[in-house]
């Protein structure tokens, strides 16, 4: 855990591209709610070039750092410990520095998609369905090995894809089916669908929405919401958005490099809310 100490700390989100970030606003939410007068938290572009010695040049002030593409991996030469959650995706989003200047690296992403999951009432089903097999899908195939009980089916738009994923599923000890993308309509109709496409992939599945959908989590925000999105509440299922697990994940982010806890997870919601209707 960060030092609880009085002065002044900071922290950061870094990544590239990383101006679309709504990690600050989330962070300072939580500050001001918590009477953390003293931190700050910023944004800075950095690749996985410039990582080593942007983190080697940090003084003893900071308290953590936001990870997001494309350093998830290649911040993990850099670290002293690793939680097993990281370790079970090979990516970090949450770097913590300890008293005794030790790096620890954690992954709160997956629990914050079972976080976002369970806000909705979505505990636990019997199957599940993930669009897109990109730097999201794993982590979202290791929070679904928490509430899914049967099969996940994973819609892939190459073989080499398709390897990942299955890959993944015996890694975290999931059922993994893959199916080709052509026959992603098909998904729909799973008690849990994932999206973790780029903005605008899933638009032409909104037509084949079921007149009775279950559940969707898409992991955009922004723009918000996807036709996909849009269609799916208009028939009644329940949608979780990425809004949802972004403040879900910042909240733990906040926890560790605090040592605040619960950190405030409606004012940094609304924080966020507003960010996106301003944009």
């Amino acid at each position: 855990m960060a030092s609880m100490a009085a002065d002044a700390r900071r922290a950061a989100v870094l990544g590239k591209p990383i101006a679309h970030s709504l990690s600050p606003v989330l962070h300072r939410a939580a500050y001001a709610e918590l009477g953390l007068e003293g931190w700050t938290y910023d944004r800075f572009e950095v690749d996985e070039a410039a990582l080593p010695d942007f983190v080697d040049g940090l003084g003893p002030e900071w308290a953590g750092l936001s990870l997001t593409m494309p350093l998830k991996r290649a911040v993990l030469p850099l670290l002293d410990e690793i939680s097993d959650t990281a370790r079970s995706v090979e990516a970090v989003n949450t770097l913590v520095f300890t008293e005794d200047g030790r790096r620890v690296g954690d992954n709160t992403d997956i629990p914050g998609i079972v976080a976002a999951l369970r806000e909705h009432g979505i505990e636990q089903v019997d199957s599940a369905a993930v669009l897109g097999a990109g730097a999201t899908a794993s982590s979202a195939l290791a929070a679904l090995a928490r509430v899914c009980a049967g099969e996940i089916t994973v819609y892939v738009r190459s073989e080499a894809r398709a390897a990942e994923m299955r890959a993944w599923g015996e890694r975290l000890d999931v059922e993994v089916r893959t199916a080709d993308w052509a026959d992603a309509a098909e998904a729909l109709r799973a008690p849990l669908v994932v999206a973790t496409t780029p903005a605008g992939t899933t638009d032409a599945l909104a037509a084949a929405v079921p007149e009775r959908p279950a559940a969707l989590f898409d992991v955009l925000y922004d723009p918000w919401p996807t036709a996909l999105a849009a269609r799916w509440s208009m028939f009644g299922g329940a949608v979780v958005s990425g809004l949802d697990l972004l403040v879900h994940q910042a909240v733990l982010q906040v926890e560790q490099m605090t040592g605040r806890s619960p950190a405030p997870l409606e004012a940094m919601r609304r924080a966020g809310e507003k960010a996106l209707a301003d944009r």
